[in-house]
């Protein structure tokens, strides 16, 4: 079938992107599913700061690529093999899908599954397939076994978790990478307990919903730390008890004079070394410091290695939230089904193929949360 798909040409072009447009949007073949594999309408997805990274050439990708990796979708055709999922059902997206056999996949560890590194190197799907090229015939690059700023998109069925259609999907969408990450770096990664002290280092659409899950899990104190004045308005409207801006060079001291000395658990979500440098500040005695951003691959970070043994502190990575899919998602959802996970306070906008590379410039400036691309509108 032919669609309209965003194509990333060459990482690394200049800012403002309404300029210099390192997304092109033409018309494209898309095959249909294989085996193991389905075709999906993308209803929504989110523009999220791991695909600006990628325009950035922060992480390299193989090229042409068609990228977006947080979204929710109709599915309208499925390949052989497929017997629980049927056209018409509705899906969330994972950017992370795994084997199932390995043995991370068996320890309950299925986002460190490294089958998703080789085919995310390759430009793959996970079944080792290639659905999309351009109408000369020129193969493009799949990203993250997804790539949705597109109208259509086959994914493989390990890449995909069904719910209730009665949810909105342009709020699904943000379940695919916001919420998994953030919400479940607090409630996976930290086990965040009642009338914990925790703090949020960075608060886009991660931070936020890390925000959000504190305050579900019933956090007694609630630090949010950003750059940006506004952003810190709305963590205080959303359950912040604490909010300091960023980039003042006493913010570390003037948090541990809040907080007698730092907070037991801090997540930096920026994916920026000064980021992770404060939050690693801010960490109190026998505290945790919890990574959910991805800088700069080749980004290093350094600290006292003396202190974190005398003071019992730890530092770890969590990636997608240390989320298995297939059970967080629908503890995810029944939370916002509850009002607990208020997802649909982060939706800035709702932008059209067309509108892509003005909403990465909005997205680079850091003055919005969510944009939602509706492929389809």
């Amino acid at each position: 079938m032919r669609m309209k798909a965003a194509i990333l040409f060459e990482q690394g072009k200049p800012r403002p992107y309404a300029t210099s447009r390192p997304m092109v949007v033409e018309e494209v073949e898309l095959e249909g599913p294989g085996p193991g594999e389905m075709l999906i309408e993308v209803a929504a997805a989110g523009l999220c700061h791991s695909d600006l990274s990628t325009i950035e050439n922060q992480r390299p990708r193989p090229l042409p690529i068609v990228i977006g990796h947080e979204g929710a979708g109709i599915v309208r055709e499925v390949g052989p093999g497929i017997t629980d999922i049927k056209p018409d059902d509705h899906v969330v997206t994972v950017f992370a899908p795994s084997c199932g056999n390995c043995r991370y996949c068996v320890r309950g560890r299925p986002n460190i599954c490294p089958t998703g590194n080789a085919f995310r190197a390759a430009g793959q799907l996970p079944t080792g397939s290639r659905r999309l090229k351009r109408l000369d015939g020129t193969p493009i690059n799949h990203n993250s076994g997804l790539s949705l700023f597109a109208q259509y998109a086959v994914v493989a069925r390990r890449s995909a978790v069904k719910i209730d259609r009665a949810i909105p999907l342009d709020d699904a969408a943000i379940f695919g990478c916001a919420v998994m990450t953030g919400a479940g770096a607090v409630l996976n990664t930290a086990r965040m307990e009642a009338g914990a002290a925790i703090a949020v280092v960075g608060l886009g659409g991660v931070g936020m919903n890390a925000l959000f899950a504190a305050v579900a899990g019933g956090a007694e104190r609630i630090v949010a730390i950003d750059t940006n004045q506004a952003k810190l308005e709305l963590a205080k409207q959303w359950g912040a008890t604490d909010v300091f801006l960023a980039g003042n060079e006493d913010c570390a001291a003037q948090v541990r004079a809040a907080t007698d000395g730092g907070l037991d658990t801090v997540i930096e979500t920026a994916g920026s070394i000064p980021a992770m440098q404060l939050a690693i500040a801010i960490t109190a005695r026998g505290g945790e410091t919890i990574s959910a951003g991805l800088p700069n691959i080749n980004a290093q970070v350094s600290y006292l290695h003396a202190n974190m043994v005398s003071e019992e502190r730890s530092i770890r990575g969590s990636y997608m939230g240390s989320c298995v899919p297939e059970r967080d998602l629908p503890r995810l959802l029944g939370l916002y089904r509850r009002g607990k996970l208020p997802v649909d306070r982060l939706k800035t906008s709702n932008i059209t193929l067309d509108q892509i590379n003005e909403g990465f410039d909005l997205l680079s400036e850091g003055t919005v949360l969510r944009q939602m691309l509706r492929p389809n509108a």
